[in-house]
């Protein structure tokens, strides 16, 4: 299965042809740098495919498979024959185009995974990962992988991006991206004791919003020395106004004391957060990405038994644009406005952040993300895109994902630009010229641009 149906046309298939083999730009994932550290050979497809990747959990829980096949003891083999079990009633999922663009990409299989053919294509693909002794430095290389941007608490020692920096053996950089959730989070169970260790790791006894500003700005600058370029936001709430330094330093105090009423001051605290941070950013000449409209482990019953991360967040309600309008413009009047990339999970407000994002320099819509990462969405993102900004100064794909294999997104994702472009050059909208000139632009020298050293 080669997934050309993704390219409309002839001028499509031309410009695919133009970026396919460009190398890829990761600016945004969850990839493990102490697993590409140590860069341990895989098992077998089953760990390689579902260890981590909760897309896959996902579409199997809704297929009824137990858990134990999911992220259980179940042996690999068997969950493995579950997901292809799921698998083959989810044509028009993105996830059934993605897997077998993953098959084909790594283990050359071009057979239809299903029931009847999952035991086969098992063994297949395990006897290729013990012939090429597969791994994460090799499946990265094996992507053409130029950077990877992991995603990185502030207190984290960042020691297995100084390893893989000092690793002469390995040519693609492995970056870290500073991102702060934990420190916003007053609401969160644990968060004094978290206080407490980014105190540690900034050398400074956190007791109040000063002592915290300075805590985050010494991390953020040992994260640019150590390479850092992007940072990042991802919380399930959007502050609805910017409080005063005093109204933000009492919600802290408060929660340092762990003094219930301290959730009254929670939104001023966070909007008051999200300037200061965005002005450090400025300062360091780092991007910025805020993720929003997302509701995190919706079910409480698989969170209390599997955890975070498991597939059991879910689209929010869309964040009111004049909240995401007074948040840019505080930004914008203090100074303190850096690049910044818009992220919703709810795609029904795009029209709405292209019109605002184009209020602000240097204001752009991120990728189609998550759940709206299949060829409508993506197609749908491009089009707000295009008219309501400037197409050509996108970002590009990333993968937002725990999974080596999943940098086949990035082909998908060239094949979908690709079409768009060739439709409009069809339709006599542009020259060939300028749709091969975006494509570049778009696919990958923006990306490169944004992370390169020039920024640090």
């Amino acid at each position: 299965m080669k997934y050309t149906h993704l390219l409309t046309n002839e001028t499509a298939r031309t410009l695919y042809d133009e970026i396919r083999d460009l190398p890829v730009v990761d600016y945004h994932c969850h990839l493990s740098p102490k697993e590409i550290f140590e860069d341990r050979p895989f098992d077998n497809v089953g760990e390689v495919w579902l260890s981590g990747d909760h897309y896959k959990w996902r579409l199997m829980r809704i297929a009824g498979i137990p858990e134990e096949k999911i992220t259980g003891n179940a042996p690999w083999k068997d969950k493995f024959l579950s997901y292809a079990k799921a698998l083959e009633d989810a044509p028009g999922n993105p996830l059934y185009a993605w897997s077998h663009m993953e098959l084909q990409k790594y283990f050359g299989i071009k057979t239809e995974l299903s029931s009847a053919t999952a035991e086969t294509v098992y063994e297949e693909a395990n006897r290729m990962i013990r012939e090429k002794q597969l791994s994460p430095r090799k499946l990265i290389l094996q992507s053409n992988v130029e950077t990877v941007c992991t995603t990185d608490d502030p207190a984290d020692d960042l020691r297995w991006h100084g390893k893989l920096a000092e690793d002469g053996s390995f040519p693609v950089r492995v970056l870290p991206s500073f991102r702060p959730d934990n420190a916003l989070m007053l609401v969160k169970d644990g968060f004094r004791e978290y206080v407490d260790a980014l105190g540690k790791a900034a050398g400074i006894q956190i007791t109040d919003l000063h002592s915290l500003k300075e805590a985050l700005r010494r991390r953020l600058d040992f994260f640019v020395s150590a390479g850092c370029r992007i940072a990042d936001v991802g919380i399930p709430y959007f502050p609805d106004r910017i409080g005063t330094e005093e109204e933000a330093d009492r919600a802290l105090r408060k929660a340092l004391g762990k003094d219930p009423s301290f959730r009254e001051g929670f939104m001023a605290y966070l909007g008051h957060m999200f300037v200061f941070l965005a002005g450090e950013y400025k300062r360091c000449g780092i991007l910025s990405q805020i993720h929003f409209a997302v509701e995190r482990n919706v079910n409480s019953a698989l969170f209390a038994s599997v955890g975070p991360d498991a597939g059991g967040d879910t689209a929010g309600d869309p964040v009111p644009g004049r909240d995401l309008i007074r948040l840019l413009d505080a930004e914008a009047v203090s100074e303190s406005l850096p690049e910044t990339i818009l992220y919703s999970l709810n795609d029904a407000i795009l029209p709405e952040l292209g019109s605002i994002a184009g209020a602000f320099r240097g204001v752009s819509l991120g990728a189609a993300w998550w759940f709206n990462d299949h060829e409508s969405g993506i197609r749908k993102q491009l089009q707000v895109m295009a008219e309501t900004g400037a197409l050509g100064r996108f970002y590009g794909m990333l993968t937002d994902s725990r999974s080596f294999l999943s940098y086949a997104r990035h082909d998908y994702f060239r094949m979908i630009l690709s079409s768009v472009l060739g439709e409009w050059f069809e339709r006599g909208a542009l020259s060939y010229e300028n749709a091969e000139r975006i494509a570049k632009k778009v696919a990958y020298l923006n990306a490169r641009e944004a992370m390169s050293e020039r920024n640090g």
